[in-house]
């Protein structure tokens, strides 16, 4: 966490606040992405890969970040409120496509809008629940700590002489 960030969880000073974004990619996606902030403004600002600046769409969302901890599944959950027909539509178009959806969090100070505060959290969609007014989406890293090293096994399939050891 950057130091800028850390000053700011520890002293909440009154007249810097973070900003919270989303960044969804699919090209099943209107224009191919869709990008969020949490509040009431939307909000233009540089992202790390992009050299003029982007504007993020004012959203309730919720989000709960994954733990700092050694365990091999980490998720990243957020819930967008109030939405209407045609977020269900964009998730559906999302789904039957076939591809990932690549979920980005960044976080930003207000004061500073030409870089994220920390590095971006890069994960996948791995599951969505859409209900009435409200589309839930489950990201998370590749497990790595669960993958099987060497990746290839050495069986019977792959190499018959074991068969006769």
């Amino acid at each position: 966490m950057s130091q800028v960030l850390q000053t700011l969880y520890a002293s909440a000073p009154v007249d810097e606040i973070p900003i919270h974004t989303l960044e969804l990619k699919n090209s099943a996606f209107d224009g191919g992405t869709i990008r969020l902030c949490q509040g009431f403004d939307n909000v233009t600002a540089k992202i790390e890969d992009v050299s003029e600046r982007v504007t993020f769409t004012a959203s309730g969302f919720g989000i709960s970040l994954p733990q700092r901890a050694m365990k091999g599944q980490q998720d990243l959950q957020f819930q967008l409120d109030n939405v209407s027909g045609e977020a269900a539509q964009q998730v559906d178009a999302a789904v039957e496509s076939g591809e990932k959806v690549k979920v980005t969090y960044r976080v930003y100070v207000a004061s500073n809008l030409s870089e994220p505060a920390q590095p971006p959290i890069v994960m996948t969609a791995t599951s969505v629940k859409i209900n009435i007014s409200s589309v839930i989406v489950v990201a998370s890293f590749n497990d790595l700590v669960n993958k099987a090293w060497p990746r290839r096994r050495y069986t019977p399939l792959f190499a018959p002489g074991l068969k006769y050891i």
